[in-house]
């Protein structure tokens, strides 16, 4: 998983994220709160965690403690929505 989009989207999901990635690998639900990035299309460009005026976008590997729990919660709804 390149990027994590963690808790300062939340409610807030401003779409500049999804307007700059070069693959269109930025997705959402209807009762979804925040944005998720697909770790199987994300290219590991960046382009995103430049764009994005709340801090929430991280390299997995940076992400901060306290949000390590989005890593999880990315790779479910991905995972949830093979399944469906």
């Amino acid at each position: 998983m390149p990027y994590v989009i963690t808790e300062p989207c939340i409610d807030v999901m401003d779409a500049s994220c999804v307007s700059v990635c070069p693959v269109d690998c930025i997705h959402t639900a209807q009762a979804a709160k925040q944005y998720y990035i697909d770790p199987a299309g994300c290219i590991d460009c960046a382009a995103c965690e430049a764009a994005c005026p709340v801090t929430a976008i991280f390299h997995e590997d940076d992400v901060p403690s306290e949000w390590a729990p989005y890593v999880e919660s990315a790779q479910a709804f991905f995972r949830d929505a093979l399944v469906s």
